[in-house]
């Protein structure tokens, strides 16, 4: 009793704290705060966002600028320097790789963010670095250098006043976007007069949408003063690329607030779901000890200063808790990444992340994109349908005879006609009907493809030819050689370069003219008049231009075929055809025409230019204008166009499905695109069916499309991004509970961020690991949000594969990373965690059947080091092996993808399969502690402990052997088929 007396004045101490603080805060009053209050008051002052404000922005004046706002920096870092603060010394191979890792990405970051740029000050051009600048600068960026902050666009070097951008690495379309320059700088003489104008730009405040942007640009010293609106059109966004001339815009957002980075979800710290499940167990672990040490005390009857007797038992125990599992752990994740970047098989990979390569043995849901992913992007015509006669690759020299026939015919009836002064077209009709009906049809045909387009020819200049000069250069150089074409879609190139390879080749364009020449070498002048881009919408383009030499004006437009088949005249092919080449996976595309009458355009002209003017409801009223002229269009011809797919993307896709992995496609392509691309890559097979959601902007029609969709079954999903951001709003379960029935699922039009949502819905609405694949800035997102991200490094850059954990250099490498090196480190690291978790179990094991041989005494079994030396050096080898475990070999692995099926039930590493080691680990340490507790120089060298020693080896393996043995024989793992 006497050793229990000091509990008393201890407890009444803390009493009498406890009572003095509640007296000091009842007599401070209400209003002070209490230290947590504090902490709580703190911690919302540090994470207070700041308001994102709309701002003026003074050309080349940025300390104008009333605001501070942020760097134009880019931070990709997880950590600051206070995270690496040394912690214990097992911890310190964690803090060692995971430093390691982000050091790369500071690397990486700090390249970026030093590169050089010339800013134009009143003195004169300065190089700047990407990092130093600021709003209101004045930024002029070269052909083929990366815009680095969101601008206005105000001058470029191209003398139409407009020039190509690649926005490839913002929202995934290898398609060059054409922007124009604000016309007021633009016809200013030089450079330096932008300083000599007071001018400024309005701009609103930043948000995500990269679509859209509204502002007005107002130059005060000019009477009356000058305002101009700005939209899209006029804006520069960083992280896209200047693909033609040179641009000089000024800076309206940096940093934090541009376009890109705000569609970039921060980087978060991934943690595999093997590393949760040990934690869990090792939790487990814990409450084993604690109840162990306090049976111990109990059994020991309280006796005396019991809570030192508690506190040494629970040191004696310790050896439960497995502290060297993470040291174990990270060399095996180190190990791993090591064998995955030496395989030879698929060169170039690249483990950036190196906690996780276990994620990919865990995977159920794989988000793909599509663009430069299953694509290569590079687009090929295949086919030309007139209706009663197709065009294959084999018959293009065809067509090229017929277009060559049309001109000849056409030019010398031309010359004669001069002669007979009669008009060129009724001299035509003379001609035979039947020569007529095809080669007339197939001119057509070709000449609208050649003209219904966006695509603008540059001519590289020569070199040492540069600035002013380079002009002259474009208009006398048109060798084929030294031609290239520019355009918003690859679709366009290709259709532009099939005419080329016909016979009639589009040489220059600008904003008013384009110039096609014939296969005799004559230069056809037609006067653009009016242009109608496409748009996801419309789903369509058309263009209104004016033949030079007759004066004949004619509207020509194309689109997809359910735009255009209620705008064509009747026909009963053009539905059956669309379905024959949708199925060949060829894009398609229906162009048509309509001749206009000069009085016709002059009505259609005036209608649409006030249309355009009108300030409510403009985009309807103008739509309601163009809708008038496409009524009974003549149809032309259907195109099929080939998107070429990666290397092996089917077998692959095959291989995926067969592990029991569902694969959604996330695009930011239109519907049509998409849909061809996921039948024609075999990611919705040939006798599935496809569900289009109807697109639905509100809750009513969002439930109508739902219940419509739940009444098929096993068919695949194809949904829009708007759609699903309406369904999303206000039916967010129902409609993930059922896309994760679909045995795939396509997402068309989906915007960066929109694409990482989905990954966050499918991690919350199933529990189940998300992979993430992407080759551009705008999969970053999605990249970063799944739990295991993979980057392609392609054609669109290396941004995906930067950001990403894994980074390979082809879709078809995804197969064995998953499959092989995702399969092994999985089923390694299970095996090792668990086995160094049964190393400690068994010592505390024989440690509590020691103490309780000796009345319950907490006296260790052996000395100190002795138990360091066991935990690392003794079984660090044999235990570390298991990381060269190999159940199957690698071959087989992959031509039988449903192993992989397995390892997503969490089998290798349970609850079950931990309580079937902890049994061995008593049973082995019960064996063992019977001879093994005492250790004698002289007995170790006798005959006497080396049976003793066998005979415990043999005690502690050989019915765990032939308990293993009937187990294979009763219940055989799946590989067991094979491997015999």
């Amino acid at each position: 009793m006497a050793d229990q007396i000091p509990l008393y004045p201890v407890r009444g101490a803390a009493a009498v704290a406890s009572r003095k603080r509640a007296a000091y805060y009842s007599a401070a009053g209400p209003g002070a705060e209490r230290p947590g209050s504090c902490c709580d008051w703190l911690i919302n002052i540090c994470q207070r966002k700041r308001e994102l404000k709309a701002r003026t922005v003074w050309l080349g004046y940025p300390e104008k600028c009333e605001e501070k706002h942020p760097r134009n920096s880019i931070k990709n870092q997880k950590y600051n320097v206070f995270t690496f603060i040394p912690g214990g010394f097992v911890l310190a191979v964690t803090i060692v790789r995971e430093a390691v890792d982000e050091f790369r990405r500071f690397q990486r970051d700090k390249e970026v963010n030093s590169q050089l740029y010339s800013k134009l000050t009143v003195r004169g051009k300065v190089q700047v670095k990407s990092s130093d600048i600021q709003v209101g600068d004045l930024i002029i960026v070269e052909k083929n250098q990366r815009i680095p902050s969101d601008m206005v666009f105000l001058r470029t070097s191209e003398k139409a006043g407009s020039c190509f951008i690649r926005t490839d690495q913002l929202d995934g379309e290898t398609d060059w976007k054409l922007k124009v320059a604000v016309s007021c700088t633009q016809r200013l003489p030089a450079l330096g007069d932008l300083f000599s104008i007071n001018a400024y730009v309005y701009a609103q405040k930043p948000q995500l949408d990269i679509h859209s942007f509204e502002g007005t640009f107002t130059r005060e010293d000019s009477d009356p003063p000058v305002h101009e609106s700005l939209s899209i059109e006029n804006t520069l966004w960083a992280s896209t690329i200047v693909a033609s001339g040179t641009v000089i815009g000024v800076v309206i957002y940096t940093g934090k607030e541009t376009r890109s980075v705000m569609n970039t979800s921060n980087p978060k710290n991934k943690v595999g779901l093997l590393d949760l499940e040990l934690n869990q167990l090792t939790k487990a672990l814990f409450l084993a000890l604690v109840a162990l040490s306090l049976v111990m005390v109990t059994l020991q009857g309280f006796v005396g200063p019991w809570y030192r007797n508690l506190f040494r038992f629970l040191l004696l125990f310790s050896y439960i808790i497995p502290i060297s599992l993470r040291v174990n752990l990270d060399m095996g994740k180190a190990a791993y990444g090591w064998m995955i970047m030496r395989d030879e098989n698929i060169p170039g990979t690249v483990v950036r992340t190196s906690t996780i390569p276990e994620e990919l043995g865990r995977l159920v849901y794989l988000l793909t994109d599509k663009t430069g992913t299953l694509t290569q992007n590079e687009m090929i015509f295949k086919r030309l349908h007139l209706g009663t006669v197709s065009y294959g690759t084999d018959t293009m020299d065809e067509i090229q005879s017929h277009v060559m026939n049309s001109y000849s015919q056409m030019y010398s009836q031309a010359s004669g006609n001069n002669a007979n002064s009669t008009p060129p077209r009724k001299a035509q009709s003379s001609a035979p009907k039947v020569r007529k009906s095809v080669s007339s049809r197939v001119h057509e045909a070709v000449k609208a493809i050649a003209l219904c387009h966006n695509v603008t020819p540059v001519y590289e200049a020569r070199a040492g030819v540069t600035g002013e000069t380079e002009y002259a250069e474009v208009d006398q150089d048109f060798s084929d050689e030294n031609r290239t074409y520019q355009a918003s879609s690859p679709d366009e190139v290709a259709l532009v370069q099939w005419t080329e390879s016909v016979g009639l080749t589009l040489v220059n364009r600008d904003l008013t003219s384009m110039q096609l020449r014939t296969p005799g070498g004559q230069i056809l002048t037609y006067c653009i008049l009016q242009m109608f881009p496409f748009t996801s919408e419309s789903k369509r383009m058309g263009v209104i231009v004016r033949d030079e030499a007759t004066a004949e004006i004619t509207f020509y437009m194309k689109g997809a075929d359910v735009a255009m088949s209620t705008i064509v005249q009747y026909n009963d092919w053009l539905e059956e055809e669309c379905g024959n080449m949708a199925r060949e996976g060829l894009r398609t595309l229906v162009v048509a025409k309509r001749a206009l009458t000069e009085e016709q355009y002059q009505d259609f002209e005036s209608r649409y230019s006030q249309a355009k003017l009108s300030v409510h409801d403009r985009m309807l009223k103008v739509a309601a204008v163009v809708e008038s002229l496409e009524r009974e269009m003549e149809l032309l011809c259907l195109t099929g166009v080939e998107d070429q797919l990666q290397a092996d993307v089917r077998p692959t896709l095959e291989m995926l499905r067969n592990a029991g992995i569902k694969i959604w496609m996330l695009t930011g392509d239109k519907l049509e695109t998409a849909t061809c691309i996921a039948k024609s890559s075999h990611l919705v097979s040939r006798t599935q069916d496809i569900h289009t959601f109807r697109p639905v902007t509100s809750r009513g029609e969002a439930h109508l499309e739902l219940n419509a969709f739940r009444r098929k079954h096993d068919c695949a999903l194809v949904i829009s991004g708007d759609s699903l951001e309406v369904c999303l709003r206000y039916y967010e379960h129902e409609l993930a509970e059922l896309a994760c029935q679909c045995p795939a699922v396509v997402c068309c039009r989906c915007s960066p961020t929109q694409k990482a949502r989905i990954v966050k819905l499918l991690q919350q609405r199933t529990g189940k690991r998300t992979c993430a694949i992407g080759d551009g800035g705008n999969d970053v997102s999605m990249i970063q949000a799944a739990d295991c991200g993979i980057g392609i490094e392609g054609k669109e850059g290396k941004q995906a594969s930067l950001a990403a954990d894994f980074s390979i250099t082809q879709f078809k490498h995804i197969g064995r990373l998953l499959m092989v090196h995702g399969r092994s480190s999985y089923k390694r690291s299970a095996a090792l965690g668990q086995f160094v978790m049964h190393r400690g179990l068994i010592i505390s094991t024989m440690q509590a059947v020691f103490s309780s041989v000796f009345y319950f005494a907490s006296v260790p079994l052996y000395q100190g080091f002795l138990m360091v030396g066991y935990a690392t050096i003794y079984t660090m080898f044999p235990v570390f092996s298991l990381v060269l475990d190999q159940d199957v070999k690698p071959e087989m692995a992959m031509l039988y993808p449903e192993l992989y099926k397995d390892l997503t039930k969490g089998r290798s590493l349970s609850f079950k399969t931990f309580l079937v080691w902890v049994l061995i680990s008593i049973y082995q340490g019960i064996g063992r502690v019977s001879f093994g507790a005492f250790l004698d120089v002289a007995f170790i060298t006798t005959v006497t402990f080396l049976w003793k020693v066998s005979a415990i080896t043999v005690v502690s393996c050989l019915p765990l052997y032939v308990l293993k043995y009937l187990k294979r024989k009763l219940s055989p793992p799946s590989y067991s088929k094979l491997t015999s």
